[in-house]
C-alpha cells in the first residue's frame, strides 16, 4: 500500500478517538482487519508488544525486517506541515538526518536549500550506497558514528517510537547536535493491537515535553504529528 501520511493520520485519529477500547484491545476482534492488511504477517503485528520485551537490539531489527514488506510502503511517513517546518528551520550548513530510511528527506532538504547532508538508517538501499550529498551509511540512532556537535542540525523522524532506549537514543541525538534538533513522532495512543510496530507512544503534548526534559524546547501539533525542536 501507498498511502500519504495526511491520509493515515485522518485514519489513525479515528482509530484513537472514535473506536472504544474494549474493540481496540479485543485480538478476537481485530484480528480479522489485521490478517485483511497484513494477510500472512498478521500474527507478527499481533504479537508485537508481547515479544518485544524479550527482544534484543538486533533482534528487533530483525523483526521490523521480516515485516517492513507487509507494512504501507511509501515515500516518507512525514506529512506535509512537518515537511514545511524542519525546510524552513534547519539551522547551519551541515545536517544528519537520522534513521532516514529511503531518503525521502535527505534528498529534499539537498534539492531545497544545497546544504550537507548524512542520512543514517541501520539499512541503507543499495541505490543509495554511491550518492555523495546527499551521503548515506548504515548505523544506530542508539549508537551514531560521529563525534561530538558534528552537525548543526540533527533531525530524526517517525524513529523514537520504534527504539526500545529511547533515553539513550535522545542522549546521542544531542551529543552530536550542534545548533538544532528536530524530532517528530506520531500522536497516538497506546493500544495492545496497533497497525505498527511501536514500542512507545506519545497521546498528548506534555508526553513528549516530559520525556525530553528541557524547559527551552518546544512541541507543536501539525496534522496528528508531534514536532518537538530545541
Amino acid at each position: 500500500m501507498k498511502l500519504p501520511r495526511d491520509f493515515t493520520n485522518v485514519f489513525n485519529w479515528i482509530l484513537d478517538n472514535l473506536i472504544p477500547p474494549i474493540i481496540r484491545d479485543s485480538r478476537l476482534l481485530v484480528k480479522p482487519f489485521f490478517w485483511l492488511i497484513f494477510k500472512n504477517k498478521g500474527n507478527y503485528f499481533l504479537n508485537f508488544k508481547d515479544k518485544v520485551i524479550g527482544l534484543g537490539h538486533n533482534e528487533l531489527i530483525d523483526y521490523y525486517k521480516k515485516t517492513s514488506a507487509a507494512h504501507i510502503q511509501r515515500e516518507t511517513d512525514l506529512n506535509k506541515k512537518s515537511i514545511a517546518f524542519i525546510l524552513n528551520n534547519i539551522v547551519g550548513d551541515s545536517v544528519l538526518d537520522i534513521s532516514c530510511g529511503r531518503g525521502y528527506l535527505s534528498k529534499k532538504i539537498v534539492e531545497e536549500l544545497s546544504i550537507e547532508v548524512t542520512g543514517v538508517d541501520f539499512i541503507i538501499d543499495s541505490e543509495l550506497k554511491n550518492s555523495k550529498n546527499p551521503l548515506f551509511l548504515e548505523g544506530s540512532i542508539e549508537n551514531i558514528p560521529y563525534p561530538d556537535k558534528h552537525f548543526d542540525t540533527v533531525i530524526s523522524t517517525h524513529t523514537l517510537e520504534h527504539v526500545k532506549d529511547i533515553h539513550q537514543a535522545i542522549r546521542e541525538l544531542r551529543r552530536v547536535c550542534k545548533k538544532r534538533l528536530i524530532i517528530v513522532v506520531p500522536k497516538q495512543r497506546e493500544y495492545k493491537y496497533t497497525f505498527d510496530l511501536h514500542v512507545h507512544f506519545f497521546p498528548y503534548k506534555h508526553s513528549i515535553l516530559k520525556l525530553m526534559q528541557n524547559k527551552k524546547g518546544a512541541c507543536l501539533c501539525l496534522s496528528q504529528d508531534w514536532l518537538y525542536y530545541e
